[in-house]
């Protein structure tokens, strides 16, 4: 793959259209009810009775925050309540206990992530303990191999807990920054200084943290090209090992929060290829590596050496290093992937606690994946990560006349060839420089499913 990364504003705007950010093939729209707990047990068994079964990565959704943000889509608890997160810790610890027995115990822990909400919404004793019914449960791999993150909202956290969480094994953060203007942070109901990002980040390399990532957002409430430039200043001065710059989805009619941002405050459409394009001309030309979809990596850092050696993975979480893993969601909404199927937990908290109190799993639906599944997933991962499908290797994995199989895709693929954003040859399939910004529709032509999950996308550039 190529570090350049040219912006065509017209080819940007041409394929700018909804679709998945394929963190799972299939995505989350084809998860069935049907799929219950005895489907989940089955798929851990499965994966126990592999020649080599995978290490383990573990997902904890904690959904408490103290304040709501405006452009929040995720599941969320607003309280200042802190019985309620001593409750769920409760049922956290015993959902914990009932999948620990479903996986073999010579299996490792290599990767932790800690989502939300706010997980530091938790205090560092209960975060202790979390950590402790963790490592009961999965069995910890050594210090060396272990891949811990959490994110971290910076209003919530000192610089001394800072050192307290590195204690308690974890390695990487992630901090929420979307943006320091002072306008767009009251715009959106989050106010945070730069002195206090500084600071945390400042107690990280302190305390010995392998990788601080930083979260921003492009396309808030009255975010100019100018002000975000500002922020883009104060970030790369920071040298934050990866940067992750999402754009802001704006969809009132599907999330509350996002009724109370100001309509007339919303920037025009093309102002969010603009901040796009100033977002890759200053972080390219600050040294830093686009690894796609968002995210921007050191030429030092894992994820920019795994994109180099032919290693990236995607998963739920985005680009990781270890997404060969069984993952495992723990928490209300959770995702998990294990063995050949996708699962996850319940919405509520009520009825995962009572499916708790029952001794049950609390599976809400799930998927398990087909032959035909199995194989367009590679192919997606294969572009999503590499950018580049291998034609003759697809073939022998699988069985298949690549051409015969995929003639629809190929199909779809014309015009984008046609537009620079592609080479096809009897070889493989290799996103071009021109077409790394729209890999997202590179994919789309391998998905059997999007026609019928159309409208529930975000759009792809």
């Amino acid at each position: 793959m190529h570090d350049t990364l040219p912006f065509h504003r017209s080819l940007v705007e041409k394929y700018d259209r909804p679709g998945p950010r394929y963190t799972s093939y299939p995505t989350a729209p084809q998860f069935q009810a049907a799929f219950a707990e005895d489907d989940y047990r089955a798929a851990a068994e499965r994966s126990n009775r592999l020649a080599e079964p995978k290490p383990l990565s573990v997902y904890v959704h904690i959904p408490f925050c103290e304040s709501l943000c405006y452009y929040c889509a995720c599941n969320k608890i607003i309280t200042h309540n802190r019985e309620r997160a001593a409750s769920y810790l409760t049922w956290l610890k015993r959902e914990i206990a009932l999948q620990g027995t479903l996986f073999d115990e010579s299996r490792r822990m290599t990767q932790l992530h800690l989502g939300g909400g706010t997980p530091t919404y938790l205090s560092n004793d209960q975060l202790g303990e979390l950590m402790t019914a963790l490592d009961e449960a999965f069995h910890f791999a050594p210090p060396a191999a272990r891949e811990f993150s959490l994110e971290v909202d910076p209003r919530t956290v000192t610089p001394t807990q800072i050192h307290e969480l590195r204690a308690l094994g974890f390695n990487r953060l992630s901090l929420g920054v979307q943006d320091f203007d002072s306008d767009v942070q009251r715009a959106v109901n989050r106010v945070q200084s730069e002195a206090q990002v500084v600071g945390l980040v400042e107690a990280a390399r302190d305390a010995g943290f392998q990788s601080v990532s930083v979260d921003l957002i492009y396309g808030l409430p009255l975010q100019t090209v100018a002000s975000f430039d500002a922020t883009l200043d104060k970030i790369i001065a920071l040298r934050p090992d990866r940067i992750a710059a999402y754009s802001y989805a704006h969809l009132p009619e599907l999330f509350k929060a996002q009724r109370l941002i100001r309509p007339e405050d919303m920037p025009p459409p093309e102002r969010k290829l603009e901040l796009l394009e100033l977002i890759i001309r200053r972080l390219t030309g600050t040294g830093y590596v686009y690894i796609g979809m968002d995210h921007f990596a050191l030429p030092e850092d894992e994820l920019s050496l795994a994109r180099d050696n032919g290693t990236l993975q995607r998963n739920f979480q985005g680009y990781s290093t270890h997404a060969d893993c069984d993952l495992i969601g723990l928490g209300n909404t959770a995702i998990g992937k294990v063995g050949d199927s996708y699962s996850q937990n319940v919405k509520e908290t009520a009825q995962y606690q009572a499916r708790l109190a029952a001794g049950r799993l609390p599976v809400m639906r799930g998927y398990r994946l087909s032959d035909d599944d199995r194989l367009r997933r590679e192919v997606i991962n294969a572009l999503m990560c590499h950018g580049r499908i291998d034609i003759a290797a697809t073939e022998a994995a699988h069985g298949i006349v690549f051409r015969r199989y995929f003639a629809e895709a190929l199909d779809a693929l014309a015009e984008m060839r046609g537009d620079g954003l592609i080479a096809i040859t009897a070889e493989a399939i290799e996103v071009l420089p021109a077409g790394r910004l729209m890999m997202r529709n590179v994919a789309m032509a391998f998905d059997a499913y999007l026609a019928r999950s159309e409208g529930r996308h975000s759009r792809t550039v």
